[in-house]
């Protein structure tokens, strides 16, 4: 029990990487607010893992809001106990080359990928420095560390996580918080995002991308949502306690080429 009675928020909990975060860390021992802008989902989720024997809750949260932020984590603190783990996993992939997308498709990618891991991890820097210190895991991505033609917006998104990762770990070691902030990169998983994503596509053109990419994939196959998980409880226990500002890449050796 990796995690025994540590309290967890995970944003984009109800499906997805974020389904399997809060599943495997409440096996681990965690209690797990299961935050995400579609509420019913987060509240069968956390309904599943209560009858399971684990303790959750959920929590109706939009990342973009700034203010929600703030009663979210206030919620979490109050029903589960102090926060000790944030993983700002909630993002969108809207398809468009540099050509065909547009502004609001931008904006809004860089709303919900980026502003909303800043405005959690700003405010759970706030609760864990008062608290002990914590873990403050930030989902990026490959595509933060190398380009996609069919993916501006998201590789513009995650590359800024992945350096405000850094610049936020920076700022709390300096500080002594005892809180550790580092960023999570899957490569391509098999998650109704990336279902989204080709559905946006013809059939044509999902297929090559499809193939395209497990063809680049050394290991010969898109991930598991589980096996991100792993790596995020290895970042939210105490097993990486000297790891900081760095990058955890789970991509079956995609970006070793």
């Amino acid at each position: 029990m990796r995690l025994t009675n540590k309290v967890v928020f995970v944003s984009g909990a109800a499906s997805g990487i974020g389904r399997a975060i809060c599943e495997r860390l409440a096996d681990e021992g965690a209690r797990v607010a299961v935050a995400d802008i579609n509420a019913d989902a987060a509240e069968s989720l956390a309904f599943e893992l209560r009858a399971g024997g684990h303790s959750a809750i959920a929590i109706e949260q939009d990342v973009t809001d700034e203010q929600r932020w703030v009663t979210a984590l206030e919620q979490c603190a109050e029903q589960l106990g102090s926060l000790n783990v944030l993983i700002n996993n909630a993002g969108i992939a809207l398809i468009g080359n540099v050509e065909d997308a547009s502004l609001a498709d931008w904006q809004t990618t860089h709303r919900v990928n980026n502003d909303a891991v800043f405005l959690g991890t700003r405010e759970a820097i706030k609760l864990m420095s008062q608290s002990g210190g914590g873990s403050i895991i930030n989902v990026s991505s490959i595509e933060g560390i190398i380009g996609e033609p069919l993916l501006p917006a998201y590789n513009a998104s995650k590359g800024a996580v992945r350096v405000f990762t850094k610049s936020a770990a920076l700022h709390c070691a300096s500080r002594g918080y005892n809180i550790r902030v580092n960023s999570l990169h899957p490569g391509y998983i098999s998650t109704p995002m990336v279902s989204s994503a080709m559905d946006s596509l013809n059939a044509a053109e999902a297929h090559a991308f499809q193939q395209r990419i497990v063809q680049n994939i050394p290991l010969g196959a898109l991930g598991e949502p589980v096996d991100i998980a792993n790596a995020a409880l290895f970042l939210a226990s105490d097993e990486s306690r000297y790891m900081t500002g760095a990058e955890l890449i789970i991509d079956g050796g995609y970006t070793a080429r």
